[in-house]
């Protein structure tokens, strides 16, 4: 008769790559520079104006995609949607560890309130814009 023992390695789970963040437990010189790049964006929509990022502020691939031409754009359709640009709001900080960005989650707030936006602000390791994205609000992080 012959007996064959297995055995099995438990492995030890993973760490996450997401980590949701209390936004109080974040650097506060990166949440307030996340904000102002982020709000400098949507601002533009009410002046018209929009001052392009520089390199010690967003990576160069942000820098090459808001262009003046693509925020006109994008303003145009939000103010008819959405009304006047009032402000953001943190809501929620994702930290992806798998490739070191710190994820802002902010609710936009606008003139006419039929449709929550949350515009998402993705900072690097270099504290620079590595993306920057305008979505409906929903209270679950979806990547």
């Amino acid at each position: 008769m012959l007996i064959a023992m297995v055995s099995c390695k438990s492995k030890k789970p993973a760490a996450p790559t997401i980590v949701k963040l209390a936004p109080t437990a974040v650097d506060a010189a990166q949440k307030s520079r996340a904000y102002e790049l982020g709000k400098r964006v949507l601002n533009s929509c009410n002046t018209s104006k929009f001052k392009p990022f520089t390199s010690s502020e967003a990576t160069e691939k942000i820098i090459q995609n808001t262009t003046p031409e693509k925020i006109t754009k994008t303003c145009r359709t939000f103010a008819v949607k959405y009304g006047k640009f009032k402000d953001i709001n943190l809501v929620q900080v994702i930290q992806d560890n798998a490739n070191g960005t710190m994820i802002y989650r902010y609710k936009a707030d606008y003139q006419w309130k039929h449709t929550q936006k949350e515009l998402r602000v993705t900072m690097n390791r270099d504290n620079k814009v590595s993306a920057i994205k305008s979505t409906n609000w929903t209270d679950e992080y979806q990547p």
